[in-house]
């Protein structure tokens, strides 16, 4: 290659000092520390104190922990409240809401003994008026605290449906507040988190099936699927097979039998005719 073809030399002024350090050994930390505090990149202690104070407090101050940035929100009409005391799982603070608890941004809860609402019917009618829709899930925790409930939950049955509430009921102040944990601790989690396992498993479908049917338990299902292999083989045998199965009786046998051949359609009955000419 000719000397055209070489690249045009890059210079640099500070290149030769840097050439120049290189080539003076190093023979101890101290020689390497002496030449970084003759570089730019060194500032002493007391310039940096110096700077700080200057600068004031820094915008990044060390701030609360995060885990209590988002607690539960509840009424200060709620203190003195034996929930409270169980509600230890997450935190809580006192906050001035329309509802009695707020668990997230789109969860509230509204309080009721039914002890009060005995006394105080129209209590809960001007809550929920003042609640309104201000949020999309809107809880009615109710405790159940006394020995007759039935008229009266059947009453808040009716203004939770015509209000697109959701009622709660608790039968203790420390049942109470882990319903209110739970809504608090379940706030960012899928909805699959809580929906019931579904089983793709052939076989466990046919477990499933088969436990489905009144007085018939997993040990018997299991029994006649090792017996007779197959769901086909189960449903063509007859109830002395079934009966023959090792824990099923006389009774289990025939009734999973009848209730293997039954049909899935009722038939229409058809109407008497002796009746109909009689009443002619």
């Amino acid at each position: 290659m000719s000397d055209c073809d070489d690249p045009p030399p890059i210079w640099d002024e500070d290149f030769e000092d840097v050439v120049e350090t290189e080539k003076k050994p190093i023979s101890s930390f101290g020689d390497a520390f002496n030449n970084l505090k003759k570089s730019d990149f060194y500032q002493p202690p007391e310039k940096l104190l110096k700077d700080k104070i200057s600068a004031g407090p820094s915008s990044k101050a060390v701030r609360p922990s995060t885990s209590k940035s988002n607690p539960v929100l509840v009424n200060p009409r709620q203190k003195g409240n034996p929930i409270l005391k169980a509600i230890c799982n997450v935190p809580w603070e006192y906050e001035e809401i329309i509802p009695d608890y707020v668990m997230g941004k789109t969860t509230c809860a509204l309080f009721l003994s039914l002890r009060y609402h005995n006394l105080n019917p129209d209590y809960i009618n001007e809550r929920l008026k003042q609640l309104g829709k201000l949020y999309e899930l809107r809880v009615l925790l109710v405790q159940v605290d006394t020995k007759d409930p039935h008229h009266a939950l059947k009453n808040l049955t009716r203004i939770s449906l015509l209000t697109d509430v959701t009622m709660m009921l608790a039968w203790s102040p420390e049942e109470a507040g882990r319903i209110i944990e739970t809504y608090k601790i379940m706030e960012h989690k899928p909805p699959d988190a809580i929906m019931e396992r579904q089983d793709s498993s052939p076989y466990l479908k046919i477990m499933n099936a088969l436990t489905s049917v009144r007085s018939i338990n997993k040990t018997d299902a299991l029994i006649l699927m090792r017996t007779f292999g197959s769901l086909e083989n189960i449903i063509k045998a007859s109830s002395e097979s079934l009966f023959l199965c090792p824990g099923l009786g006389p009774q289990k046998a025939n009734k999973l039998h009848k209730v293997l051949h039954q049909p899935f359609l009722r038939e229409k009955s058809t109407p008497d005719k002796s009746k109909t000419s009689s009443k002619r």
